[in-house]
């Protein structure tokens, strides 16, 4: 009962220091016995790795076991390691002491990798074993006393203390039991204690007993069977009791190990000597052969080091005599290492897809290596190919972390094959390879691009509303909801006027649409600035801008601005009857608001009292008498001109200009304090006044012009056109006078035009035309007897894409 009583209480022992466990090379080592009870608690990783039970669950604990079997699982409810199923240590580890089974703890987010390493402490679990039961063993009886026979021995995959301890033999009178023990392997040995005597006993029937050194102690038996033969008194002998032999593990079938050899001091058939394998070798299906005849020991099959690296080989020479005698030696061949296996790459975790965004040092997978051969040959490094973001850390032996190590950009690379290289340390060296597919995954980090740096719109003036006038276009080179756009106008006026009154752009493919029609004449171009914008989180945007000009059409007829119909529909003029043929009467002047070709006037007599008389000039306007004017004519006449534009379809307008023939004029100048009566004193002053007005006239369009050209150039470089506009409080503060000058270049006539007046003098017309139609310009002046005010003129304001110009100030009345 007290060996009973003391072998639970080892057991227990086992099982109640179950939760011991140390840390080596940052590694927690738990030890258990073998044969343990699912369910079995092994330890409380949470509690040893400072985890909360909340942490377990939420990071999805999990183990891996090299092996590929789950021996163990974790109880995510309170931390534990718990035994899934049945553990047996022979099977994992054989005779290798100790018995450690290594296991990663896998945390993620973030990814944390813990080995743990469970020692498997073995218990008696095994009894010994013979591999007969029974076996039969001659011996002479001329033999003598002390003479040796080798039994067989028995096999118990316990280690340690439960392994094979000690034999025993029945109670018998002429043999006792000799244990020896070689490289820590006990052979038991019959020897003979005193003489044999065939004729009294021929037949002997013993029990041998193996006991192991567990607790409780376990034992095995075999029964021999000993045959007492006569004469062949002489057994052989090897030259060692043991061999040692090195051989590689890629030798060749045939290859020879050694030579063993026995001698016989027997002559004839009693001293021949034949080699065999024993029975008691440890693995029947040796790799071994041996030649019967010369003792060579050769490879028969394939060797393999990571398997087997050690054999143990009984070898017995037996004689040819009646009775048979045999001797035994043990061979021991040790199996070296070459380096035939190549590295393995084991990926214990990996996250893909990867944000573009992901900071450097970010782990994307877990990794490890394995080589099954030894020493150098199981030595391995892993690398990663170059030409990717990517790099390895090393952590503990054999393990890796792939982490980034430079920018990410999906836009570049929406997928990266990593491939892996491990090469071990042999010699020549083995390598594997492995790819890692890593997806990457998308952020908002590109705003929309526009297909062109800015736009340019050209619409005609009138356009119907609703109609089409341009699209824009963006792309984003994200994806999803990152890539897709929406358009909208920023917000702005023109002209105090918000722009949603003038257009709308359809937010889904950037189409630009009036809201109503465009006047040139009052707006010629605009800018818009149209913002493309995706969906991501945040939103990104980009913005254009978009040059919209007014294309102008006819749409405006002549308005006639001199001679001025403000006190009727008729324009009065007189003029002496001693006119001559080409006598000024008087010039027609009008504008049109349209601009370019629209703008181009004709003047035309339509009807006339007397069309013989009056004749009215193409470009310019003025009405000259055609011949010289006789007693004949009426004293009234009456002239219509048609004034045209040069539009498609042509606008016109007409003037009536009724002319009174006088025997003589009044003084045009009703202000001049002296008066000369004589005649060539009188036309000699007026034709120094036009000398002089000639001149400042000249003067200031010259001036006008070279302000212009350096304003132009400053602000418009690369416009076609150049716009000034003068309220009424720039210039001369003069009221009810002013100055207008109209270059213009678009069509075939050539012309400057100066305009002044006022309503208290006469006004002045100064023009200077140069036309391709002619070789020949001319200046005239003019002083019509009505007046006009020119403030009511509109200037016109010439931009692009129209090449007329206007330039307007105020001016005194130069006389």
């Amino acid at each position: 009962m007290g060996i009973i009583y003391s072998q639970r209480r080892r057991l227990l022992f086992y099982c109640y220091f179950v939760f011991l466990w140390n840390t080596l090379d940052a590694r927690i080592r738990y030890t258990i016995p073998e044969e343990l009870k699912e369910g079995f608690v092994v330890g409380n990783i949470a509690k040893d790795l400072g985890l909360e039970i909340s942490d377990i669950k939420g990071r999805r604990l999990r183990i891996n076991s090299e092996s590929g079997k789950t021996y163990f699982g974790v109880d995510m409810t309170k931390g534990e390691i718990i035994v899934n199923e049945r553990i047996d240590r022979e099977n994992l580890c054989g005779q290798n002491v100790p018995c450690l089974l290594p296991l990663e703890l896998v945390l993620e987010n973030p990814l944390q990798l813990h080995h743990i390493e469970i020692e498997i402490q073995d218990i008696n679990d095994n009894t010994p074993q013979f591999l007969s039961n029974e076996g039969v063993l001659n011996i002479p009886e001329s033999v003598n006393p002390g003479a040796k026979f080798h039994l067989e021995s028995a096999r118990d995959p316990d280690v340690a203390s439960n392994s094979l301890r000690s034999y025993t033999l029945s109670n018998n009178n002429n043999f006792v039991l000799n244990v020896k023990n070689e490289d820590g392997t006990k052979i038991p040995e019959l020897v003979v204690e005193k003489p044999l005597d065939r004729e009294k006993q021929a037949v002997y029937r013993l029990t041998l007993t193996a006991v192991d050194g567990g607790n409780p102690m376990r034992s095995g038996t075999t029964t021999i069977t000993i045959i007492v033969l006569d004469n062949n008194d002489n057994a052989p002998q090897f030259e060692k009791s043991s061999y040692e032999a090195n051989i590689y593990e890629n030798a060749p079938t045939g290859t020879e190990v050694l030579t063993v050899r026995a001698t016989d001091l027997d002559e004839g058939l009693n001293g021949e000597v034949e080699y065999f394998l024993g029975g008691t070798t440890e693995n029947k299906d040796t790799a071994f052969d041996i030649d019967p005849q010369t003792g060579v020991i050769k490879v028969s099959g394939q060797l393999d080091h990571e398997q087997r690296n050690l054999h143990k080989l009984e070898v017995i020479a037996k004689d040819r005599g009646n009775p048979q005698l045999e001797g035994h030696c043990t061979v021991k061949i040790i199996v070296t290492d070459v380096n035939d296996n190549a590295p393995d790459i084991i990926l214990t975790s990996l996250t893909s897809p990867v944000p573009e965004n992901a900071a450097l040092n970010t782990v994307v997978a877990l990794i490890s290596t394995k080589d099954a051969d030894s020493k150098d040959n199981g030595k391995v490094k892993l690398t990663v190919v170059p030409g990717s973001p990517f790099r390895l850390n090393s952590s503990v032996s054999n393990h890796y972390a792939l982490v980034t190590n430079g920018v990410l950009d999906r836009e570049t690379h929406a997928e990266y094959n990593i491939e892996l290289k491990a090469v071990d340390s042999g010699s020549p060296a083995m390598s594997s390879n492995k790819i890692l597919k890593i997806g990457i995954s998308d952020i908002n980090d590109n705003a929309p691009v526009f297909s062109q740096p800015s736009y340019s719109v050209y619409v005609k003036e009138n356009v119907a509303p609703g109609s089409l006038l341009c699209s824009v276009a963006a792309s984003d080179p994200d994806e999803g909801e990152n890539s897709k756009i929406s358009y909208s106008i920023r917000v702005t006026n023109i002209q105090d006027v918000p722009v949603s009154s003038y257009l709308y752009i359809n937010s889904d493919n950037g189409s630009i649409f009036s809201m109503h029609s465009f006047d040139y004449e009052k707006i010629k171009v605009f800018q818009i600035q149209v913002q493309a914008k995706d969906r991501g989180s945040p939103s990104l945007s980009s913005n254009v801008t978009v040059q919209i000009f007014i294309l102008d059409q006819n749409d405006n007829a002549p308005a006639v601005i001199y001679p001025s119909g403000v006190l009727g529909s008729v324009s009065h003029q007189r003029m002496p009857r001693s006119a001559k043929a080409g006598h000024l009467v008087t010039k027609v002047t009008a504008v049109d608001a349209d601009s370019g070709h629209n703008a181009w006037m004709f003047y035309r007599l339509v009807e006339a009292t007397d069309m013989s008389l009056f004749g009215v000039n193409l470009h310019t306007g003025e009405v000259r008498t055609k011949r010289s004017v006789s007693e004949q004519d009426d004293t009234s006449q009456r002239l219509i001109i048609e004034i045209k534009d040069n539009g498609e379809p042509v606008q016109s307008s007409t003037v009536t200009v009724d002319i009174l023939l006088e025997e003589r004029l009044p003084e045009p100048i009703s202000n001049i304090q002296e008066r000369n009566t004589d005649t060539n004193r009188k036309g000699t002053k007026i034709t120094f006044y036009l000398i002089i007005a000639l001149a400042s006239v000249s003067v200031l369009s010259l001036m006008t012009f070279i302000i212009l050209i350096v304003k132009c150039a400053r602000h418009n470089r690369g416009s076609t056109t150049c716009c000034i506009r003068r309220g009424d409080s720039d210039g001369y503060k003069s009221p009810n006078r002013n100055l207008q000058i109209q270059l213009n270049t678009d069509g075939p006539i050539k012309y400057v035009e100066v305009l002044g007046g006022d309503m208290l003098s006469h006004s002045q017309s100064f023009g200077s035309c140069l036309s391709p139609l002619s070789e020949f310009s001319d200046f005239t002046l003019v002083k019509p007897s009505s007046t006009i005010d020119f403030k009511e003129i509109n200037v016109l304001d010439a931009s692009l894409p129209d090449s007329a110009w206007t330039f307007e100030s105020q001016q005194t009345n130069v006389l």
